[in-house]
């Protein structure tokens, strides 16, 4: 089992909280993992990106060579699609749907979706929408993760489990809503598949 992942967004969107869960969830599963982080500018809404790679043997650098990613999870499309040139050919993209306009060149939302569209294998929901009808916007990175489950060959269970060990300490109604989220995202890309 190897998976490379790389998770992208913007400061503030929640992608290391995603990229945790992953990583607890694989060592629970007894995986070796490497991580490396791109924080950029994520003070004032700059990219974030991270390199997640997962294998039942040693890995031996944290970096995804270009054309060998598995799976890109974005929780802003823009920033989904500057990572493609990386993506292998059997490779998924698992986008939000909802730009983050944070720079006054940014493309017209029609001509993203438009990019979005070419790829054989995607899966682009609207987790901000999802999130408030769960109740709290803050809960759109999960959604997210949720959104990927069908495509990190980690149990389930683990990544319920290590929702619950992160969030415990803002009490239970918090873990359920991010257990929510998690179900809710896993459902829809059940669906788009």
């Amino acid at each position: 089992m190897k998976k490379d992942i790389i998770l992208s967004g913007v400061g503030g969107q929640g992608i290391l909280s995603i990229a945790t869960v992953i990583g607890k969830a694989a060592l629970k599963d007894g995986l070796y993992m490497k991580q490396a982080e791109v924080h950029g500018m994520s003070q004032r809404g700059g990219d974030v990106q991270s390199n997640l790679r997962i294998s039942d043997q040693p890995i031996a650098s944290d970096l995804i060579p270009s054309g060998k990613c598995d799976l890109i999870i974005s929780l802003e499309p823009m920033e989904g699609l500057r990572y493609l040139p990386y993506l292998n050919s059997e490779g998924w993209l698992v986008t939000n749907e909802t730009p983050f306009v944070n720079i006054p060149n940014y493309p017209a939302e029609a001509d993203v979706r438009a990019e979005l569209d070419k790829l054989p294998h995607k899966i682009v929901l609207n987790v901000d929408k999802v999130a408030k009808e769960i109740g709290s916007i803050r809960v759109a990175n999960i959604v997210l993760l949720g959104a990927t489950i069908p495509f990190l060959g980690i149990d389930y269970e683990k990544i319920q489990t290590n929702i619950r060990e992160i969030f415990e300490r803002k009490g239970e109604a918090i873990v359920e809503m991010n257990l929510k989220a998690l179900a809710a995202g896993k459902e829809i890309a059940e669906k788009l598949m």
